[in-house]
């Protein structure tokens, strides 16, 4: 199976969906893009890697930047991304699973370690949806 996970910036959350996907369920193939580039969020990177997750490797694209692939599914993880969501022609599954934006969670955060906690948050809510794959891809 493969999936792409697609966000705005692909620099959160759909980075960790990819990491999360490559470190529980290797037998897919799977990809992350956004509908623009921002650059990895070393926040992202941090708390990924308190879980034993590794995604220093990956970096920030395009969804132009991707090899020419057919999707299984195509799983948007920000509304921005959803509704800008381009065509994907072939057998491509589009659903939405939104997640909440850990950079606007931690705006509020007066320390270092609040602005992490609200990363984990993310972190933690994104595994859960990928432990439950394939059954989280359906309505």
């Amino acid at each position: 199976m493969k999936i792409l996970y697609l966000c705005t910036g692909n620099s959160c959350r759909s980075q960790m969906a990819e990491g999360w996907t490559r470190a529980l369920k290797p037998e897919y193939e799977v990809f992350s893009a956004g509908v623009e580039r921002h650059g990895m969020n070393p926040y992202a990177m941090k708390v990924m890697a308190e879980a034993g997750v590794d995604i220093s490797a990956q970096y920030s694209k395009t969804i132009e930047e991707l090899p020419d692939t057919r999707f299984d599914y195509v799983v948007t993880l920000c509304g921005h991304a959803a509704e800008n969501c381009p065509f994907f022609p072939g057998p491509a599954r589009r659903i939405h699973r939104g997640f909440d934006d850990p950079p606007q969670l931690a705006r509020q955060a007066g320390t270092e370690e609040e602005i992490l906690d609200a990363y984990r948050k993310v972190r933690d809510q994104i595994r859960a949806f990928v432990q439950g794959l394939p059954e989280s891809l359906e309505d």
